[in-house]
């Protein structure tokens, strides 16, 4: 029975399922646990007696690297394992990491640097896990035509995670108390994956004798190696606007004539737009029965927002926040891009390429910093951002225009 038979009330329960509750929360939790050291970077390194610019792009990027290596590991072992090995396993492991960072004050100032940089390193080997496993779960529980909805729901909830690390940090009294109630968040969340079921798609062939999990597979078939690259591509725009606007905002602040900006509350503005539009997305692409026009009207509106906000007249601190809403807004379809690159492989790979492609996106943020940071040697900060954005959109529009459609398509097969 397709969809479209099926009445209001049972849609409702699919959309609203415990696959798509518990990933929700499950993303939630990623992504304040993700974000936390972004928002509180300036006060804990400070405080730590460190280098808020040097040794916070230090940290940056070692939470990046760990990223890229754990949706790598994270991806085969929810292709041989199940998906739910991944629910429980990358939860376990950034909510130790984070309840850790909790109690760095402690910890012996000699190399304290370093001690910080594994952390967030091990954090985010764990973090890498929980967006691709929830998706991939998600996208194989629900009918065809409700995958992109369930799936933003996930992320549209999920995403909040950021705005109530914002909150927490503000509340609770300290950024290492932050921390601690992160990964408690985290070891709560455990308990609730125990009513969780395994998605029956990945069950028909956990017994076969099939290659699962085959991460240099992307890289031995020609078209296959171009679906990724393409997911990948297309990805890109959404941590260009976090990592070097969001992130990195108080550097923006001197050239545009504001007196300051706080990069804290500039991730929590740009994913208050981003958690609106992961919700929109998924309606949006339903509406227009394409994944890809979807994509393509969310990045043009992203681009559109970063020329203003980096071109026009952004001097005032609330103009700068407001543009992070409006880039937010335009890059929520990370959801749709994830769901899109779940459709594009077989069941037999598919959390491979699902939980590797945002974690390989998340992976190139130290490559853009660091062409960013290498630009300004020449040039301007808004300049050099300008640059590293022109070649990132061209990237992405190129590869949404050129990928394969997958709205409506069936995802019981393998490669």
């Amino acid at each position: 029975m397709s969809t479209t038979e099926i009445p209001l009330s049972s849609k409702l329960k699919y959309i609203f399922s415990i696959p798509v509750i518990i990933s929700a929360l499950g993303y939630f939790v990623d992504i304040y646990d993700l974000l936390l050291f972004g928002i509180v970077r300036i006060p804990s390194l400070k405080a730590l007696g460190l280098n808020p610019d040097a040794d916070g792009t230090f940290i940056l990027n070692c939470q990046m690297v760990g990223l890229l290596i754990g949706g790598i590991f994270w991806g085969i072992f929810g292709d041989k394992k199940g998906r739910l090995s991944v629910l429980f396993g990358s939860i376990l492991v950034y909510s130790l990491a984070n309840i850790a960072c909790g109690f760095l004050p402690y910890f012996p100032k000699e190399h304290l640097v370093y001690s910080y940089a594994g952390l967030r390193f091990v954090a985010g080997i764990g973090l890498a896990g929980e967006l691709g496993a929830g998706i991939t779960l998600v996208s194989e529980s629900l009918p065809k035509n409700l995958r992109a909805i369930g799936t933003s729901v996930v992320a549209g909830f999920g995403l909040m995670g950021a705005v109530v690390a914002q909150l927490t940090v503000q509340l609770a009294g300290g950024w290492n108390i932050s921390y601690i109630i992160g990964g408690v968040l985290g070891i709560m969340l455990l308990f609730l994956r125990i009513s969780v079921s395994e998605s029956g798609i990945y069950k028909k062939i956990d017994h076969q004798s099939l290659s699962k999990g085959n991460f240099l597979s992307f890289f031995t078939n020609k078209d296959r190696l171009i679906r990724y690259l393409k997911c990948i591509a297309v990805g890109l725009p959404t941590w260009y606007c976090i990592g070097i606007l969001a992130v990195l905002a108080n550097q923006f602040a001197p050239e545009m004539g504001i007196k300051e900006i706080n990069p804290g509350k500039a991730i929590m503005w740009a994913y208050v737009g981003i958690s609106v539009g992961d919700l929109l997305s998924g309606f949006i692409s339903h509406l227009l029965k394409s994944r890809k026009m979807a994509i393509f009207y969310m990045l043009a509106f992203t681009l559109v927002g970063a020329a203003i906000m980096l071109f026009g007249n952004t001097d005032t601190e609330t103009k700068y926040y407001i543009f992070c809403v409006w880039l937010g807004l335009g890059t929520g379809y990370w959801a749709m891009f994830v769901t899109l690159a779940a459709e594009q492989f077989g069941t037999n790979i598919r959390n491979t390429a699902t939980t590797t492609v945002p974690n390989m996106v998340r992976g190139l943020v130290p490559v853009m910093i660091f062409s960013f940071d290498h630009l300004k040697n020449n040039f301007s900060v808004i300049v050099s951002a300008a640059v590293v954005g022109a070649v990132v959109f061209g990237l992405a529009f190129y590869s949404s225009f050129t990928i394969s459609e997958t709205h409506n398509k069936d995802l019981d097969f393998t490669e």
